[in-house]
Parts: structure tokens; sequence; C-alpha cells
């Protein structure tokens, strides 16, 4: 049985995805852009869902994982009017040494884990799957997927520190 096609769910949602995403960013652009952004990810991956009693609950939640997303991304670099910065307090900033690196030496030392960390690693990073997916697909309890999550991203990035730094 199919789901929804596209224009039925922005007929039914898009309203209620507006208001929220504008109770979320109190800006008309920005809400507009979280819903376009929560609409084209249903485009793209709406097949995946399973129940289609659930469209409603899927939207709602791209759209706040969206915002919390870029939230951190805004946290972690701010906007600054350039120009109200004096010139003296512009300067060059390098980035970490993890923050330098390829998908190839990161994929890599990916490879180099033990299965038992790098397939929930890869399925949350890779393949965009909920930790409840990943509990379903591995046979095991979503605690176990949180830690081997956890302890994978340490090793990982323990692995590619080790291959920059070293």
């Amino acid at each position: 049985m199919a789901g929804p096609n596209f224009d039925e769910v922005v007929n039914v949602h898009y309203e209620g995805l507006y208001r929220f995403a504008l109770s979320l960013v109190r800006s008309e652009a920005d809400a507009c852009d979280l819903v376009q952004q929560t609409l084209l990810r249903w485009a793209t991956k709406g097949d995946q869902l399973r129940d289609g009693t659930k469209v409603k609950s899927w939207l709602f939640t791209t759209l706040h994982r969206e915002f919390l997303g870029r939230r951190r991304h805004e946290d972690k670099f701010p906007k600054v009017e350039i120009s109200l910065v004096d010139e003296g307090e512009l300067t060059a900033v390098s980035a970490p040494p993890e923050n330098q690196l390829d998908g190839v030496t990161v994929m890599a030392a990916l490879q180099r884990l033990e299965e038992t960390y790098r397939a929930p690693l890869a399925l949350f990073y890779l393949e965009d799957h909920s930790y409840r997916e990943i509990a379903e697909i591995l046979e095991v309890p979503i605690g176990t997927v949180m830690s081997r999550i956890s302890r994978g991203k340490a090793f990982l990035r323990a692995a590619v520190l080790q291959k920059v730094v070293g």
C-alpha cells in the first residue's frame, strides 16, 4: 500500500509545520526554510516510512531535528555583521586537526574499527537511521546501540587524531 503522495502531504501539513517552525525560529524566512528542508526530506526519504499513520509525527520530528541542527551550527559558528567588526579583530583561525580531515581518512579509520562499533556508526551517520531502527536492524537493545555509537565515536576520534597528529 502506497502512502500519501507529496502533494497530499504538503496540502495537509504545510500550515501546521509552518506555524511550528515560526514558533521555533520567530522569523518568517527561517520558518519557510525549515519547512522547505523538512518537505525535501519527505520527498527523498518519506517512502521509507512504514506506517502511513505516522506521517505527521515524522514531519514534525524531522522539522524539529533540522531546527536543532541549525541551532547547534549557529552556536558553533555565530553570525556577526562584518561591517561592525574592527579590522584588528579579524584574525586567521586554523581549524583543529580533527576538522581538517577528508572523507577518505575518516572512512579508512572507520573501516579499521571493530564491526561492533562500525555497524552502528555507519547506520547512524552514513545512512541516517534512528537509534530504534538501528536496534531493530542489529537486533540489540536501544541502549546498546547508544553506547556502541558513543564508544565507537571515541575510538574513531582517537584513531583519526593519531593519524593526523602522529
